[in-house]
């Protein structure tokens, strides 16, 4: 008899001792040797044939996305070979065992698609391990110190090791530390969060008409390559409903009165050729009804910032002294962004960054005092003509741009942190076809199927539009989808390469900050970059940037060396965006990988030494090394860093990977 999955989404065995995690009618499945100890056995390891991701029970889903977002982080930070057979095996030496992995898909690029893990030392029939579990066993691991050569490790008992896992996950010797258990934590609020965004998808499918703001909701699961996608510890259940773009919320600002003396604040935003104050553009999305004392600025918050901000003494003495003035909630909803914190309003002329204390992914989004000032830096520097001749040469690309901010000082004449707001510029119209790399790529339910059918499939709007393409030429898939990349690789990947050639700056152009424009018929046209917290001035283009700009990165602090900014260069633009995207064409079964990066190859390969050349260093950088430095989400995660603290060289950890494009 097969169980059917238990209300919290865990696996459950069958008689016959596979984990079901499939549709109740489906029974196919296939083989293949389970491994114990040295030697092989004769009974085999069941793994679903089934799409986990597609399972009727939302919480189930949830799970199996949250586990292979695990797997994946363990098999790129410890750069682990595919396996021979169908099963991959990752030895647990902290806890006198391993994991059986099924791998349904493996990729040259890391975006692996796995069934649930086993323990390897578990009775036949033990159920299959679920996230929670999954990410305590790496932990433990993490927590080992030498190479595990010199590992002091035991075989434990499947049962002992329930038991240690359940009571005690992060504590004792040789165990986890405080961040792995923190890791724990936030695994179990992210797979919470997910399986709600997945079953209120599933009912609710139709988009919003307005095409950025549908395509900034779609990212249901988030980062493949990060062990906590969704985790957003601090919103309640109500609270998560209103302020997550996956959930369609929406809300109105709070605002704050800021007396003149605390006020501070920066615009290179023209309108007819006259500067337009920060004040006066906030002042222009208050709306009408809001009594705003005389001589005051508007300063909007997140309603969730302004709850946080209350219990904050240094803010809570502004408020006594009269340099803060309370307003409370005001105006027409906006709408959270993929990024949450960011918010758009359809047909206002400006979306608006906002501070918001949550740790989402890395971080805790408060912005910073620099980053307010890099966004109206880099507008500047755009204006001083650099603009002018990037347009020439790619017309179609360009920047985001965040020129002006609002913000609160203390008496001090410290930043008063959380009470800030950068203004960004509004490009886009409803009928714009622009979509995040994330979300474009990202699974989600298109809608609820039959009961009938067991079975909710996940696609992406990828392997949509790659679909009507192939049907309205008459091409196969496979084509269309190596000539839509080409045209990705011209339009978003090449004007990139571009400016770090012609003006030593490098974007942190990962997959969630690189917008995407599509024509009518789905391909490529360009492209555009935001995020004010990503550039990287190098050191080597300080005297000529300067030119442009006297006095750029005083007050930014973007200047990075070389070294960090090609390491950086290298996962952000290469390994994260371009080589996921490979990832997400492989596995969705829509093209060969290996024949993408050799497209790839060959795009760099021209980039680098043909007629048009570039003289960016990272095309001969993926060319000729082969490894690449990457970051690494997990022990980002259980090293307790912020990616917003600190120097840019150790704000995260990075490990050495193979590289898929070296020869």
């Amino acid at each position: 008899m097969n169980a059917t999955p238990a209300s919290d989404g865990r696996p459950r065995p069958t008689a016959s001792g596979a984990c079901d995690t499939q549709s109740p009618d489906t029974q196919e499945r296939e083989t293949v040797p389970r491994q114990k100890g040295g030697g092989q056995e004769a009974e085999r390891l069941h793994a679903s044939t089934v799409d986990f991701l597609e399972h009727p029970d939302a919480a189930t889903a949830a799970q199996a996305a949250a586990v292979e977002n695990l797997l994946r982080c363990w098999v790129r930070e410890n750069d682990i070979a595919p396996p021979s057979l169908g099963v991959l095996r990752i030895p647990l030496p902290a806890s006198g065992t391993g994991l059986l992995v099924p791998v349904h898909y493996w990729s040259p690029t890391g975006w692996h698609r796995f069934g649930l893990p086993y323990l390897d030392s578990g009775p036949h029939g033990a159920p299959c391990v679920d996230a929670v579990t999954l990410a305590a066993l790496l932990g433990r691991e993490s927590a080992l110190p030498g190479p595990p050569s010199e590992q002091q490790t035991g075989a434990v008992a499947p049962e002992q090791l329930s038991a240690e896992l359940g009571a005690a996950p992060f504590g004792g010797s040789g165990g986890p530390s405080a961040d792995s258990g923190d890791l724990v934590g936030r695994v179990a609020d992210s797979v919470r969060r997910t399986a709600e965004f997945i079953a209120d998808r599933r009912h609710r499918p139709a988009d919003d008409p307005d095409r950025f703001l549908a395509a900034e909701q779609s990212l249901l699961l988030g980062h493949p390559l990060h062990p906590t996608p969704k985790s957003r510890e601090g919103l309640s259940e109500a609270e998560a409903r209103l302020y997550s773009p996956e959930s369609r919320g929406s809300f109105p600002l709070h605002w704050l009165a800021v007396a003149p003396e605390a006020l501070a604040h920066d615009s290179a935003w023209t309108e007819r050729g006259r500067t337009v104050t920060a004040p006066d553009l906030t002042s222009q999305l208050v709306g009408p009804g809001l009594a705003l004392p005389a001589g005051h600025a508007a300063l909007p918050l997140h309603p969730w910032q302004m709850r946080e901000l209350r219990h904050r003494p240094a803010v809570a003495a502004l408020l006594d002294a009269g340099l803060l003035t309370d307003l409370g909630p005001h105006g027409e909803p906006w709408f959270p962004t993929s990024s949450v914190r960011t918010l758009y309003r359809p047909g206002a002329p400006a979306m608006l960054k906002l501070s918001l204390g949550l740790r989402i992914t890395n971080s805790r989004r408060e912005n910073l005092r620099k980053e307010l000032h890099r966004g109206v830096e880099v507008h500047r520097l755009l204006r001083s003509g650099l603009a002018e001749q990037w347009r020439a040469a790619h017309p179609g690309f360009d920047i985001v741009r965040d020129p002006a901010w609002l913000a609160v000082d203390l008496p001090d004449g410290a930043p008063a942190l959380g009470l800030d707001v950068m203004i960004r510029n509004n490009p886009f119209g409803p009928e714009d076809d622009v979509s995040c790399i994330a979300g474009f790529v990202s699974p989600r339910p298109p809608a609820d199927e039959p009961a009938s059918t067991g079975r909710t499939p996940v696609v992406s709007r990828l392997e949509t539009t790659i679909t009507g393409l192939a049907a309205r030429t008459g091409r196969p898939r496979g084509a269309v989808s190596a000539e839509w990349f080409l045209r990705y690789l011209e339009h978003v990947v090449r004007p990139v390469l571009w400016l770090d050639s012609e003006a030593g700056i490098a974007l942190e152009a990962h997959q969630q900050n690189t917008l995407l424009l599509l024509d009518p018929e789905g391909w490529p046209v360009g492209g555009r970059y935001r995020d004010n917290q990503g550039y990287y001035f190098r050191e080597s283009h300080r005297a000529a940037l300067d030119q442009r700009l006297p006095g750029i990165g005083t007050q930014s602090d973007t200047f990075v060396s070389d070294e960090v900014t090609d390491e950086r260069f290298a996962y952000y633009l290469a390994i994260n965006n371009v080589l996921g995207l490979i990832g997400a064409f492989g596995s969705q079964q829509l093209a060969d990988e290996r024949l993408l990066l050799a497209a790839f190859r060959r795009f760099l390969t021209e980039t680098a030494t043909g007629p048009a050349r570039l003289h960016s260093p990272l095309p001969s950088r993926l060319l000729d090394s082969p490894t690449l430095r990457c970051k690494a989400n997990l022990l980002t995660r259980l090293h307790g860093l912020d990616e917003l603290v600190g120097p840019v060289d150790t704000q995260s950890v990075y490990v050495t990977i193979a590289n898929p494009l070296h020869s």
